[in-house]
Parts: C-alpha cells; structure tokens; sequence
C-alpha cells in the first residue's frame, strides 16, 4: 500500500502540469504567432515588388519594349549624325502604295542657299532659334484653333524629319506627341546645318519624288545647285501638299502662297545664320 502511494506521488511530480494538476503554465513558454521573426523593410519591399510584377506583367513587357525602341532609335540617331539614313518609314509607306521611288542624295554645299532659305521661310522661320520646338508657333496654333481660324501648322523642320525618318505621314495626335521628343533629340545630336541637309534629302516634293535633287531635275531640268530664288520658292512651298502642287506649272493658290513666301525672304536671310554662314 505504501509503495502504491509513493508511486502515485511520483507520477504526479514527473506529468506536466496541467490545468488539473493545478500548476500554471508560464506565459514566457507558450508558443505563439507573434513570436514569429518580423520581415526586415528590405523584404517587405522585395516581397511588393515581386507582387507587382505578377499581378502587372504586361506592364513590365511594355517598359522592356519601350527601353529597347528608345536605344534602337537614339542609337539610330548618333549613326545618323554622320550616315545618310539609307530610306524612312515614309519612303516605305509610298512604296507600299505601288509607287516607284524617286531620290538622289546631295551634300548640303550642293544645295542652292535660295533652296535652303526658301525651306527655311515656307516650313520653319524660327529654325536658327528654337531648340526643336517652336512653342510661339505651338501657341498661335491653338489660339487660331480657339478663334476657328483656317488651319495652320506648326511642325519644325526637326519635327518633320523625325516623322519622315520614324513616322508615318497621316496626321495624328500620337504622331505628334511622338514628333516632339524626337525632335529634341534631333537637334541635341545633330547641328542644324546637319538637319536640314537631311531634311532638304528626304522631304517629299511629289508621289514617290524623294529630295531636293530629284526634285529639282524633274521639275526645272537642273540640279539643286543652280536653282534660282523662284524655283526654290516653288519648290519649298510645294513640300506641305507634296501629291497636289507642281512647282513646275503651279496653280493659282501656290502661285500666292509662293510670292508671300518669297517676300519674307530678306527677313528671314537675317535669322538664317546657322545655315547660311556655317
């Protein structure tokens, strides 16, 4: 009997306590939730990221595809300085349409300076000036747009070589918000004398007629180098509607668009350094 007893009382001093046993369990022992490491911030931030990209995929493949578009063209851009671009996307889209391509390309020495002034007065008076943007012209657009005046442009010549090296020639809004990061682009790599010797080389005078060069011998049977002030007006106001006016036998509102054109000659030979003095 006595050993039965003080095997009971061994029992009791060697089981865990329990609530029936009538000893506490210490609250340093308990297991719990928070006792859990915390996540340092560095992969809290890791672990959003992570997150983002899986619930936003798409997002992260159009920012790859916009980094590389970006170099190709910047990239394009540096070549460009020093190599004529062999053909533009406005090029292709005319080629597209069945027509067969005119072009000749000529150093800019070998540009008539009345066909580098005429450009200059007809397409971009400010081009010596701005930085690739003329914002005064941008705001007398809208406020002509404001007052339902005829319709007016307002594109640089760095503007309209990014659209004809990397657009595509039917207006958009798109275009043109793409045309103006381009165009700073453009005259940050390039010096002007550059610009518009590509520019004079790719605009478009006619269907498929590409350049100054093989414009000027289709039209007037010379080469840009002996164009005479007239012809070069002809010719500068012909580039805003390339597939309607003939430079050759102009109709009656090229004929006035060239004679305004030609009388803001001598002004714009004083804001016309960059081009003509190089």
């Amino acid at each position: 009997m006595q050993d039965n007893e003080t095997k009971e009382s061994e029992f009791q001093h060697s089981a865990p306590p329990t609530a029936e046993t009538g000893n506490a369990i210490p609250t340093s022992e308990v297991p719990s939730a928070f006792d859990a490491p915390a996540p340092q911030p560095g992969e809290m931030k890791s672990r959003g990221k992570k997150s983002w990209a899986k619930r936003h995929p798409w997002l992260r493949r159009m920012g790859i595809a916009f980094l590389i578009v970006a170099g190709v063209v910047l990239a394009s851009l540096v070549v460009f300085r020093f190599v004529n671009p062999p053909i533009t996307t406005v090029m292709v889209i005319e080629k597209l349409r069945g027509e067969t391509l005119q072009r000749r390309w000529v150093p800019i020495e070998k540009i008539s300076p009345h066909m580098r002034l005429a450009v200059i007065a007809s397409e971009d008076g400010n081009f010596c000036r701005h930085h690739g943007v003329d914002w005064a012209a941008v705001r007398q657009v809208l406020e002509s747009a404001k007052n339902l005046e005829p319709e007016r442009g307002a594109s640089t010549i760095p503007m309209q070589v990014a659209k004809n090296i990397y657009l595509w020639d039917f207006r958009s809004y798109l275009r043109k918000a793409l045309e103006v990061p381009l165009a700073y682009a453009i005259v940050t790599l390039w010096p002007k004398e550059r610009v518009l010797e590509v520019y004079l080389n790719i605009a478009q005078f006619g269907p498929g007629l590409f350049g100054v060069e093989a414009a000027s011998r289709k039209y007037f049977r010379k080469p840009a180098s002996a164009l005479t002030q007239r012809e070069a007006v002809l010719l500068a106001t012909t580039l805003p509607k390339p597939k309607v006016r003939n430079p050759a036998r102009p109709n009656r509102t090229h004929r006035v668009v060239a004679n305004a054109v030609q009388k803001r000659l001598p002004y714009i030979a004083k804001r016309a350094d960059c081009v003509l003095n190089p």
